[in-house]
């Protein structure tokens, strides 16, 4: 029995994760599954089996950035850090990390900032938001905490410098075990405004 995909097999993958990374950055789609979907439904592919990874369609959103839009996703991206940044500063009360897309550098320009905050109730940092008058509304995200558990866990939504921001806010010991990832299935990379700090500085050469 021949297990080796065949290139057709290959090459169909390919091509769904290429319509997928597309459709995600001209069309602002967010979910991995919605896009791959949507690129099957366009290519008249209906063999569940030959839709690509998330880890595929990410590989393949970084390659259609950097062959069709390096310097507007440079610029992009580094106002999104810049942003999560400016929050991040505000919230440091919470312990904030950034995770997602925009500490990958895979985000689109329409891509939301995603943090982790830490608090024993969400209030404390709706009043801190408040405090500086950030309007901002009241949000919920399902995450998977391992191969058994998924659990909701309250977040805020609200902008900084034009960026939508998306802060999900987790019990004071949540610091501790990240959930996993929807790209890899692995636990979500965490970073602190340190280390924003220093991307940024990368970045330009400072």
């Amino acid at each position: 029995m021949n297990r080796r995909a065949s290139p057709r097999s290959g090459n169909l993958r390919r091509a769904l994760a290429q319509e997928a990374a597309r459709l995600m950055a001209q069309h602002g789609i967010h979910d991995f599954l919605t896009a791959k979907r949507k690129a099957a439904e366009r290519l008249g592919v209906v063999d569940a089996s030959a839709l690509p990874r998330n880890t595929e369609i990410e590989e393949a959103l970084a390659e259609y950035q950097r062959l069709f839009n390096a310097t507007g996703h440079e610029q992009t991206l580094h106002s999104q850090r810049r942003a999560a940044l400016d929050a991040m500063h505000w919230l440091s009360k919470f312990e904030p990390r950034l995770v997602g897309s925009v500490l990958s550098g895979t985000a689109t320009e329409h891509a939301d900032i995603q943090l982790h905050l830490f608090a024993d109730r969400l209030e404390y940092v709706a009043l801190k938001l408040m405090d500086r008058g950030i309007a901002h509304e009241v949000t919920q995200r399902r995450l998977r905490l391992d191969a058994e558990r998924i659990k909701a866990y309250p977040g805020l939504r609200f902008a900084v410098d034009n960026r939508q921001v998306e802060a999900t806010v987790f019990p004071l010991d949540g610091i501790r075990q990240a959930p996993f990832s929807p790209v890899d299935g692995k636990p979500m990379r965490r970073a602190d405004a340190a280390e924003i700090q220093c991307l940024l500085r990368s970045a330009t050469g400072t």
